[in-house]
């Protein structure tokens, strides 16, 4: 499955190193890779997941040694799927309130487009193939949309389908894809009469459809500045343009839940902040029936997953297809680990 490329061969005490990992893996030991800067320990790492021949995780606890590492894997395995995950603000401010002074601070965020699809194409790997090696910071522990969910909205089309432009259409709006006439970018399309040009959530090249009435005659992948066609594609996966994807009848059951707490939470507030909380959830609710989504929807994915209070949100390492049997590779594990502990009990 995996297929290591280098002009060097293990040499020194490496090939020992990676015998004892690969056996100590097989017999579900945790281990201890030592070794000063420059001693080739991702080599040997490298080595060590192409004779283990699963999935991997590679936590690291910076975005910077992360990016270092998510390059390094891409050269040693340019022919399998290397990604990359990590936190995609840029920029946060928290939603709060000041009672004394009746100051209320609207939650502010920028997000990163290029780290979100990252982590859109980190997800979509994950649920369509087995050679992928991710690489994270401690973001892989938070919040992220139930996988199953995620996986049951992706839908597949092939050259020869019996489907008009509109209702391809109305399936990419089901799934969080929004419309852009102008800037064509990640989780956007745009329709000229029976051609439907689109950006995946997860991609960045330009994927061009052509409808003939109700047939689907060619998908095309084009050069996303120059639009020259680079490849005739059969038949392609397209997955949602968000993690947090709602069916209906979820969506109308977590809606009532979201109510029924709201009338328990109100009474217990002041006259201020119950007009904050109640104006606010209803707006949230109202945006989610339109157009199945609302800035913040995470705050409300426990009733979205069907999960019981206290029980905790999905996240990436539930979007592993295997359940556990992946390799965990834990870079500068003594600032790393106290750091996943920190925010796990934070959290």
């Amino acid at each position: 499955m995996f297929k290591l490329n280098a002009n060097f061969k293990p040499s020194g005490d490496q090939p020992q190193a990676i015998s004892k990992l690969v056996s100590g893996f097989k017999k579900g030991q945790e281990q201890t890779l030592l070794g000063v800067t420059g001693s080739g320990k991702t080599f040997t790492i490298a080595n060590a997941i192409e004779k283990i021949n699963k999935p991997v995780l590679v936590l690291s606890h910076n975005k910077t040694l992360a990016a270092q590492l998510y390059n390094e894997f891409r050269e040693f395995f340019p022919n399998n799927k290397v990604c990359f995950f990590v936190s995609y603000y840029d920029y946060y401010q928290p939603e709060s309130y000041l009672p004394v002074s009746d100051t209320y601070i609207e939650k502010d965020v920028q997000i990163n487009e290029k780290i979100d699809r990252l982590r859109l194409e980190a997800t979509a790997s994950l649920l369509s193939r087995d050679d992928v090696i991710i690489v994270s910071s401690v973001s892989c522990i938070y919040n992220l949309g139930k996988p199953e969910s995620y996986e049951q909205n992706a839908f597949e089309i092939k050259v020869g389908d019996k489907i008009s432009a509109d209702d391809f259409v109305r399936k990419l709006v089901d799934i969080h894809y929004e419309n852009s006439e102008i800037d064509l970018k990640h989780g956007t399309y745009r329709v000229r009469g029976e051609v439907v040009d689109l950006i995946e959530g997860s991609g960045a090249a330009v994927l061009r459809f052509v409808f003939a009435g109700d047939k689907l005659e060619s998908i095309s992948e084009l050069h996303p500045i120059s639009f020259v066609k680079m490849s005739i594609l059969k038949n392609m996966w397209i997955f949602p343009a968000k993690h947090f994807v709602l069916t209906e009848v979820g969506q109308q059951e977590a809606i009532e839940n979201i109510k029924k707490d709201l009338a328990k939470r109100l009474p217990e507030l002041g006259e201020v902040e119950k007009y904050r909380l109640e104006k606010r959830t209803n707006y949230d609710m109202e945006m989610i029936k339109e157009i199945g989504y609302c800035k913040g929807i995470e705050n409300y994915s426990r009733y979205f997953d069907g999960r019981k209070p206290g029980q905790k949100p999905y996240t990436l390492i539930d979007y592993f297809k295997t359940k556990g049997d992946f390799l965990l590779v834990i870079d500068e594990s003594h600032v790393t680990l106290p750091q996943v502990r920190g925010m796990f009990e934070g959290d």
